[in-house]
């Protein structure tokens, strides 16, 4: 069998500019834009993460290799039009890494070596020391003004807390965070009985963003968790299908509420030993 070709960074690159090529490229690649491909990009990011959540490291191989490709791909447009071009996203990368890292490139040098250990703690401080003088560099002012707007609004949460926390503006602990979802959930229920649909809308985010702050607070990511979460009721909506289809029962939605729930708490069962909860719950 003919051995595979090792193929290097210069030859993806010379792939992205054949595929751009107006003579002779693809017609496809050559209509996109830093628009048209950004939900492939997410897409492709979101992609990376469950194959590293499943443990797949052959998907997560091939995931890697698609979100190189989204970096080529826009480097290789921005060269197009003369912006910048890999090999600058490659220099300002290695220099904000170097930068990041005084504890580790003493001198600002790859090979430089600091000789004094730094904990975990040390590390997250200067980093967000450093961090804040790059905003401050960059004349953003506010400790929020380089939060991208376009973020996911779970991880944003996230990212906005984290930032005020730094700040100052933070809950000490736990527990009162929790006294606050229990604010924000009697809000939203007082919301709802008043059938004041705008009111309903702004609880249900207080409630929300609330219970992303909780997560900081235990230490747990909240989109990791929320994934989680996803996926177990992915796996208990299968198992409820393929048990209604072993039993001859049919679809899901010519079920009665009943049989649905007999199910569900099998699918349950079924998963773990799971505690508790109706149809629909985890």
């Amino acid at each position: 069998m003919a051995q595979l070709t090792a193929y290097s960074m210069n030859d993806l690159l010379r792939i992205m500019q054949r595929l751009r090529d107006p003579d002779g490229g693809c017609p496809w690649d050559l209509e996109q834009d830093f628009q048209s491909i950004l939900p492939s990009t997410l897409e492709e990011c979101y992609e990376l993460a469950d194959a590293i959540e499943q443990g797949d490291f052959d998907q997560m191989e091939d995931e890697l290799g698609d979100v190189l490709f989204q970096v080529v791909f826009h480097a290789q447009m921005a060269s197009e039009q003369q912006l910048f071009d890999f090999q600058g996203v490659i220099n300002r990368l290695a220099q904000k890494l170097i930068r990041r890292h005084p504890h580790v490139f003493a001198d600002g040098e790859i090979e430089g070596r600091v000789t004094a250990a730094s904990t975990v703690e040390d590390v997250k401080v200067s980093w967000e020391s450093i961090k804040q003088s790059e905003r401050n560099s960059k004349q953003r002012d506010g400790v929020l003004a380089d939060i991208p707007v376009a973020l996911p609004a779970l991880p944003r949460a996230q990212k906005l807390q984290k930032r005020a926390a730094n700040a100052g503006l933070d809950w000490p602990g736990p527990d009162p965070v929790v006294d606050k979802v229990r604010e924000e959930l009697v809000e939203l229920m007082q919301a709802m009985q008043a059938s004041d649909q705008a009111a309903v809308k702004d609880e249900m985010g207080d409630l929300l963003f609330s219970c992303v702050n909780l997560a900081r607070h235990l230490g747990i990511d909240a989109e990791e968790s929320l994934r989680h979460a996803s996926a177990k009721f992915e796996r208990r909506v299968t198992g409820v299908e393929a048990m209604a289809a072993e039993a001859g029962q049919g679809a899901l939605q010519s079920l009665s509420a009943e049989q649905l729930d007999v199910l569900w708490r099998r699918a349950k069962d079924a998963g773990g030993g799971d505690s508790g909860g109706e149809t629909g719950g985890l």
